[in-house]
C-alpha cells in the first residue's frame, strides 16, 4: 500500500466525518458550510496545502473510486461528493450522531 493510501486510509479511520477538499473549491465551500451549519466535528484536509495532496487524491480514488472533491466519508463509509451530500441532509443529523460527530 502507498504512503498516501496509508495517510488517507488512517485519517478516514480515525475520524468521524472526514472531508477531503481544496481550499478554492466551490463544492467543497458549500459541503463545509453544511457540516458547520449543522454543528458538526469534521476533519478537512485541503489537498491542495499539503505537499501530498495529489497523491492522496489518487489514493482516494483507489479506496472509494472517487477521486474529485470534495471527497467525503461519515463513519468511515464513503457518502461522495457535495451533491450527495446534500441529497442526504435531512438524513444527516442522525448520521452525524452516530458517527460521534454532533
Amino acid at each position: 500500500m502507498s504512503a498516501a493510501k496509508t495517510k488517507a486510509q488512517k485519517i478516514i479511520d480515525e475520524h468521524g466525518v472526514v472531508v477531503f477538499s481544496k481550499s478554492h473549491c466551490p463544492y467543497c465551500s458549500s459541503s463545509k458550510s453544511l457540516l458547520n451549519e449543522l454543528g458538526a466535528q469534521f476533519y478537512a484536509l485541503e489537498l491542495d496545502k499539503i505537499d501530498d495532496g495529489a497523491a492522496i487524491q489518487d489514493a482516494l480514488q483507489e479506496i472509494s473510486g472517487q477521486r474529485t472533491v470534495p471527497n467525503i466519508y461519515i463513519k468511515q463509509k464513503h457518502i461522495g461528493g457535495n451533491s450527495d451530500l446534500q441529497g442526504i441532509r435531512k438524513d444527516l443529523p442522525d448520521l452525524l450522531k452516530s458517527a460521534g460527530a454532533l
